[in-house]
């Protein structure tokens, strides 16, 4: 999907804490939007923070490519896993359980339009998954786990 983002949507860094997503405005064609491959999305409120749990290394690397292109278990099932804040505690004891120099970044879900789908997971409860590459300059804040 090819999205255009108005110049006053990036950040002068990654780091900007000046900077809001909601400032940004995106365009795309029809024709460019990603099928759904099959899911039959569920609508959710557009303007839900939703949550990507990643390691330090992780980020780092997005931050020096601008673009986050997943996990390996994103890249395995071919999305990027968010959760919702009621969703986070639980991803993490269960996915990251132990694990150390985690990073929890948050997104502001409206940002990604048609590319994130709200699908059934774990116990039925609907998850955000992006079907794309996720842009850094797209976070709006970063907490230390």
């Amino acid at each position: 999907m090819s999205t255009n983002l108005t110049p006053s949507c990036l950040p002068p860094t990654s780091r900007s804490r000046q900077w809001r997503a909601s400032a940004c405005r995106r365009t795309s064609s029809s024709r460019e939007r990603r099928p759904t491959r099959g899911h039959k999305a569920a609508s959710r409120s557009p303007d839900v923070h939703i949550y990507k749990v990643v390691t330090a290394a992780q980020w780092r690397d997005a931050e020096a490519r601008g673009v986050f292109e997943g996990a390996p278990v994103d890249i395995r099932d071919g999305y990027i896993h968010f959760s919702t804040a009621d969703q986070l505690d639980e991803t993490l004891s269960r996915h990251f359980a132990g694990q150390r120099d985690l990073l929890i970044i948050t997104f502001e879900s409206e940002t990604f339009g048609d590319a994130l789908k709200w699908e059934p997971s774990r116990g039925g409860q609907l998850f955000p998954h992006l079907y794309a590459p996720l842009p850094v300059s797209a976070a709006l804040a970063m907490t230390k786990r």
